[in-house]
């Protein structure tokens, strides 16, 4: 099933938003679902990265915009352990249980976990980091 999730352009000054294709193997019906079927392909493809590593020249595109985001990263893995797909998913569920981030599908918040979701092909998913701003400064 092809979704689209909207994401933060990375090296870019202003706060654009832009919207990618993400492929997920099931259909969810649920939350915690829609939670499990992300979680299971991030976890399958940051593992296939592990095994693949392969060095490559950046063009002077690539370059420009990791120095915009201050950061120029060559693509190389140091930590080679991979991720366990039942440890991410009991992790990210937990973390929405606990408030730590919110989806919306196509511009409606999706509820609690075991809310049931109408999902269907390019359906816009929008994850959002919560950041807690209670303590105070050192």
């Amino acid at each position: 099933m092809n979704i689209k999730i909207r994401i933060k352009q990375i090296g870019s000054r202003r706060n654009k938003i832009g919207v990618v294709p993400f492929m997920i193997e099931n259909r969810p019906d649920t939350v915690a679902a829609l939670i499990t079927e992300c979680v299971k392909t991030l976890v399958a493809l940051q593992n296939g990265r592990i095994n693949k590593s392969e060095l490559k020249p950046f063009s002077e595109a690539e370059l420009e915009a990791m120095s915009e985001v201050g950061k120029i990263a060559f693509g190389e893995l140091f930590n080679k352990k991979e991720a366990v797909p039942d440890e991410a998913v009991s992790n990210a569920l937990k973390a929405y249980e606990d408030g730590l981030f919110r989806i919306f599908i196509d511009e409606a918040e999706a509820g609690s976990l075991n809310d049931s979701i109408e999902i269907r092909d390019d359906s816009i998913v929008t994850f959002i980091k919560l950041t807690m701003l209670a303590g105070r400064l050192w």
